[in-house]
């Protein structure tokens, strides 16, 4: 059994039905542009409930659905519907404690061929018992308009309520961000909202005088007090809802400016200053420093701190002074490149060129080292874990021991580098968490904070990226010792113009390669090199042309790299007294 083959057609069908589920939902949708609800309290406790949705249907669809939840002892009947802008027919069932009302759909009074691209109204009346609830103090509907349960958004919903009194009616809307207008003439409360999304509620609560219930039947009784219970809480909750308005909106200015922050400590820290130096190539090494400590103040992601260009050219400056012998193994079909270590010739080097030799030593065989084969050794996460660990061992030397905290000061004001970073980690985190914080709201104000949270979020990643120089400011000595070595740079980066100043010995081009590499520009010095020296001598001075004519810096800053990855493996594998959004009714309805 071809077990490719198989997984290939597996892959292929899955993309196939995902294609065509995307297609199809996209050439099927709808939408309810306009809901109506009129309840009617009657004095003996009855609700009369009258819907009306309007539904907008975009592709073919067979119906809709209604769900109504009921809580104890609440009941429904007299239940009728009727369609307009369609035939159709209807039927009802229990479904976990709540009404299911579907209603199929049929565009000929035949029902044989169901609804497309159309607007259809569907209407819903029913009676409601033991829905109204009579406290000893108080009568109170608390009755959601629009449940949580609905798969689409309401685009407008008007609500009527009829009251049974036309006095002392005290009435609640929430959450009151929805509502576009309200208002009480006599008996009946009047509410227009704007669009409220899929999943979000709106309610409504109606503090009514006992007197105007002359028969309470069919309400539900509570032997307790509850006005000013209801009262607390609904102030207490528009109390939250003002406070986390103001919280959102105060979060989304602090953010929107706290940019401004990283232009003062620009202006403060991060304009260089003036020097008198004005080359624009240098063709000699400008400092004796080693190649290391080069890489290290001109990384200008850290300025101080050496990468693995540091380290590479290290190595090659131990190959360049033989103190790392090398030699090229022939087979029939392969060459391999040898590194080969003799502890007789430490003698001299600082303790990072030692720190760099051990390291290659640890995973050579008996004082060889196979580089083209160095790569499958650091690929297991042992090795990986232990190159990493010498590695940033070899970083912590150069860093603090051979260029040290008051030379690196000398050289370079880290307060404004230091404050972009700082503020570079607070705004991701701070973003993270005001964005989850907005996703679980319901607040409107969350939906600005919740943009702005994304642009501090892009800004902070941005900022983490920019070079330790733009928000830092180099001294005046540093100014011109990174302006030397950065110009040595472009001397070695442009062909011609080593073509017109070629070195005079090997001995030189060696050099250039060696801090080539700790710049970044090792390929470029090679390419000069070739043209000036097209022939490989069987010399000693020509290993590190050799070594890179073999890919031998291509071959280490792999193998580097697969240690580093092999290090860090990815890992496989019914409320109390007047709730807000407990009320009765509600639940939601959908279309298929």
């Amino acid at each position: 059994m071809n077990h490719k083959k198989i997984a290939v057609a597996i892959v292929l069908s899955l993309v196939i039905l995902s294609t065509a589920n995307a297609i199809y939902a996209a050439d099927k949708e709808y939408s309810i542009v306009n809901a109506i609800i009129d309840l009617t309290v009657q004095d003996n406790g009855i609700l009369s409930v009258n819907e009306s949705y309007t539904y907008s249907f975009k592709g073919t669809f067979n119906g809709v659905y209604r769900d109504i939840p009921l809580k104890d002892g609440e009941s429904i009947d007299d239940l009728k519907v009727s369609i307009d802008g369609a035939y159709g027919d209807y039927k009802v069932s229990d479904n976990n404690g709540e009404k299911r009302i579907t209603v199929y759909l049929w565009a000929d009074k035949e029902h044989t061929k169901k609804i497309n691209d159309r607007e259809v109204t569907v209407k819903y009346s029913y009676n409601m018992k033991n829905v109204v609830t009579k406290y000893n103090d108080i009568a109170s509907l608390h009755y959601q308009l629009w449940g949580k349960n609905w798969d689409c958004n309401v685009k407008k919903l008007t609500a009527n309520i009829h009251l049974p009194g036309n006095k002392d009616n005290t009435y609640y809307l929430n959450p009151e961000y929805y509502t576009m207008s309200d208002s009480i003439d006599g008996n009946t409360i009047h509410a227009e909202t704007k669009n409220i999304p899929k999943k979000k509620f709106y309610e409504l609560q109606v503090l009514m005088p006992l007197d105007d219930f002359k028969d309470a039947t069919y309400a539900k009784h509570v032997n307790s007090d509850a006005k000013e219970q209801i009262m607390h809480k609904q102030a207490e909750y528009k109390g939250n809802v003002n406070f986390w308005g103001s919280v959102f909106n105060t979060l989304s200015i602090l953010c929107l400016l706290s940019p401004l922050s990283l232009v003062v400590v620009y202006l403060k820290y991060g304009r260089e200053p003036k020097v008198d130096y004005e080359g624009i190539y240098e063709r000699e090494l400008p400092t004796d420093d080693s190649p290391a400590v080069v890489n290290a103040l001109l990384n200008r992601s850290q300025i101080g701190e050496p990468d693995m260009k540091g380290f590479e050219a290290t190595i090659m400056d131990l190959i360049d002074r033989k103190i790392l012998k090398m030699d090229i193994v022939e087979a029939e079909h392969t060459s391999d490149l040898i590194l080969k270590f003799d502890n007789t010739e430490l003698d001299g080097l600082s303790h990072s060129e030692k720190s760099a030799y051990s390291i290659l030593e640890r995973f050579s065989d008996n004082g060889i080292l196979n580089v083209s084969r160095l790569s499958s050794k650091l690929n297991n996460e042992y090795n990986g874990k232990l190159f990493l660990s010498k590695f940033n061992e070899w970083k912590e030397i150069v860093e603090h021991e051979e260029i040290g905290e008051s030379r690196l000061s000398k050289y370079f004001n880290n307060k404004g580098s230091n404050f972009s970073k700082g503020f570079s980690i607070f705004g991701i985190i701070t973003s993270i968490i005001l964005f989850i914080a907005c996703v679980l709201s319901n607040h409107p104000a969350s939906t600005t904070l919740l943009y702005v949270s994304i642009f501090l979020f892009i800004i902070s990643i941005v900022i983490l990226f920019i070079p330790n120089d733009i928000f830092g400011q180099w001294t005046y000595e540093g100014r011109i010792y990174y302006l030397k070595w950065r110009n040595f740079k472009k001397f070695l980066s442009d062909n011609s113009l080593i073509k017109e100043h070629p070195p005079e010995s090997i001995v030189v081009w060696n050099k250039y390669l060696v801090y080539g590499t700790a710049l970044g520009v090792a390929d470029k010095v090679y390419e000069s090199m070739k043209l000036h020296e097209p022939t490989v001598y069987d010399d000693g001075y020509y290993d590190l042309y050799r070594f890179h004519s073999y890919s031998g810096l291509i071959m280490l800053n792999s193998a580097f790299n697969t240690g580093v990855s092999a290090a860090n493996p990815s890992s496989n594998g019914g409320g109390g007294i007047g709730d807000i959004g407990g009320g009765s009714g509600g639940g939601g309805g959908g279309a298929f």
